[in-house]
């Protein structure tokens, strides 16, 4: 493990040397590149050694490696959209949802965020076997959830076989430990310790091993009442006082459309050097807002703290930067995807109606015809555009922070019309005297695309395909809808031609995406199989994505991995069901008030939120 982690920051450290020649021609002084240079220095001042443990007041505490701070305050972030859909992690199945997640359940292990190695959290330590198919995880003694209980392996132990393994709410976590047909056997060794087995080596499990855990004294009594209730329970109308957690905030207050606020949990097992209980602050806010714009507004008006700056605002921010009270981080390339996606389903629901158009099929599932698309699309407008050259075009299905990126892949190609319209004329489409294009049936070329309303980068991108498409004679139906429209449409009915969306990715772990991949993983988004469909038929390519995906898995040597995750890339390159469009700087705004702050590419901005502390 050791070789591999050390090989893990190598390649960090390389990848963070290409994100620093990133420049940004904005007509301000300070490029991207000395931003960086700046949050370089900001971050050598902390040590990220594994952090280490004290034991007083009866608890194995966790201590904090950053400098000791004082009580008091807030801090204000945002959110785009409705709000979180739930309160409950092991059904959230949106951003939101588990952001709040991650703040009231604390996971065993988690990433270190500079390294990217696998270290204890609310475990004390973790050992591997010498065969890699044993892990055994002790928990730190004295743990309590919040009302009063310890935490112990029973709750380890019940929340792996009765919750994950038992295919209880989002099952995307089980589905990614499945090896050769078998899961993993969790047992209690004792009242802190649990093992657990795996039929034969298999890379990504310690980082999904060290999951969130879930209070066995309540969630006990909810799972003998059956799937449906589990799916509905910790719902967003939930008391705040009825919700058990262990994490570093408990949920205070919930006002639908408007903020959610989280208070410090008293009891968190997180210690400064002074023995003061962390986190520091009292509450985090987080306020919903209704677009980027608004939020935006919001930022300028001193009501957040932290905003995710768009390439496009950048300039407007650079010019206050040195006048106002807050600082710019550049934390490189995102580690989500953006993309337009075709639904390939030839299938009928169990109503005996086809989920996509029949004519449409015959559209999205010709390569020659995604292929086109692919083409006829103007990243580098785009780029120029929307994000204001603060962004890269992206052609892979691993984003460009990721250490399994196909190289070979990621300079992509221009836009070619003319290829394009060549590419069309082999499969028989042709345009009339009023350039509208159609198929070699005579149908005319038309088709919905979607985004979810509120994101206005997506929204310009939206237009700005809408208006490449036009070139070769296609009509585009552009459709911004509300989130959970979109998500029902996409993973509920399969009801959507195109859809232009972002995944959220794992630098480190491309397994994460099993679930994407997989032709049965939860977020096959193109072409989504329904537990109903008696239909089990695949394509050849993605015959050739489950093998390759399982077999990533299985292999431990990082070489032979990046092999493998090279081909899945290739595939998804040649076959197009997902066309990529860029991967932007991220670019974070943050208030100067806020301090032990330490940014990293890999944990984002607030990554140590339960260290930090305000000073004005």
């Amino acid at each position: 493990m050791k070789k591999y982690g050390k090989l893990i920051f190598i390649i960090i450290i390389l990848s963070l040397i290409l994100v620093s020649c990133f420049r940004i021609d904005n007509g301000t002084k300070e490029t991207a590149f000395e931003i960086s240079e700046r949050n370089k220095t900001e971050t050598e001042k902390i040590d990220y050694k594994a952090p280490s443990t004290e034991f007083f007041n009866d608890v194995e505490y966790k201590m904090s490696r950053s400098k000791v701070g004082k009580y008091g305050g807030q801090i204000v972030v945002s959110t785009i959209g409705e709000g979180p859909k739930t309160f409950n992690p092991w059904v959230s199945k949106d951003a939101t949802s588990s952001e709040i997640a991650d703040l009231m359940y604390d996971s065993l292990l988690s990433t270190d965020p500079v390294t990217g190695q696998v270290i204890p959290n609310m475990a004390k330590e973790f050992k591997v076997s010498e065969d890699q198919k044993t892990y055994t995880i002790t928990l730190r003694k004295g743990l309590k959830w919040t009302d009063g209980r310890e935490i112990t392996s029973d709750d380890v132990v019940f929340t792996w076989n009765d919750i994950i393994l038992a295919g209880f709410g989002n099952t995307s976590l089980r589905d990614s430990v499945l090896i050769d047909g078998e899961y993993p056997i969790v047992k209690k060794i004792d009242k802190y310790t649990t093992e657990f087995k795996i039929k034969r080596p298999f890379s990504p499990f310690l980082r999904f091993v060290g999951t969130q855990i879930a209070p066995k004294h309540v969630f006990a009594p909810v799972i003998k009442k059956g799937l449906r209730y589990f799916d509905s329970y910790l719902s967003t109308t939930v008391k705040p006082k009825d919700i058990v957690s262990s994490g570093a905030f408990m949920l205070e207050e919930y006002v639908p459309a408007q903020r959610v606020v989280l208070k410090r949990n008293p009891n968190y097992y997180v210690a400064d050097e002074n023995h003061n209980l962390l986190p520091y602050i009292d509450k985090y806010v987080i306020l919903i807002v209704g677009d980027l714009n608004n939020e935006m507004l919001k930022f300028e008006s001193g009501e957040l703290d932290v905003i995710n700056v768009r390439g496009k605002d950048l300039p407007r921010f650079k010019l206050k930067e040195k006048k106002s009270d807050f600082k710019l981080y550049n934390l490189g390339p995102a580690t989500s995807t953006m993309f337009i996606a075709f639904n390939l389903n030839t299938r009928k629901n169990k109503e005996g109606k086809y989920y996509v158009n029949p004519i449409k099929q015959k559209w999205f599932n010709d390569i020659n015809f995604r292929t086109a698309v692919d083409y006829a699309i103007d990243r580098t407008a785009m780029v120029n555009n929307v994000v204001n050259g603060v962004a890269q075009p992206l052609y892979t299905a691993e984003s460009l922070s990721s250490i399994y990126l196909n190289e070979k892949l990621a300079a992509g190609h221009e836009k070619n019309i003319e290829y394009s319209k060549e590419l069309l004329e082999k499969s028989g489409f042709y345009t009339d005297e009023q350039g509208i294009l159609h198929d070699k049936d005579g149908n005319t070329v038309e088709f919905d695309l979607y985004t979810n309303a509120g994101q206005t980068e997506r929204e310009a991108c939206g237009v700005m395909i809408k208006e490449d498409l036009a070139l070769l004679g296609m009509k585009v139906n552009f459709k911004p809808i509300e989130f959970n429209s979109l998500v029902s449409k996409m993973m509920s009915t399969s009801d959507w031609d195109m859809v232009l969306m972002g995944l959220t990715g794992n630098p480190l772990e491309p397994h994460s995406g099993q679930n994407v991949w997989n032709s049965r993983g939860h977020l096959h988004l193109f072409n989504m199989r329904f537990p109903d469909e008696k239909d089990n038929s695949l394509l050849d390519w993605e015959k050739q994505l489950d093998d390759i995906i399982d077999q990533g898995a299985l292999e431990l040597d990082y070489n032979k991995r990046k092999a493998i995750y090279d081909k899945y890339q290739q595939i998804i390159y040649d076959e197009k069901p997902f066309i990529y469009l860029y991967s932007p700087l991220t670019i974070t705004a943050v208030r100067n008030k806020i301090k032990n702050l330490y940014p990293t590419p890999l944990g984002g901005t607030l990554h140590n939120l339960y260290e930090l502390y305000i000073d004005e």
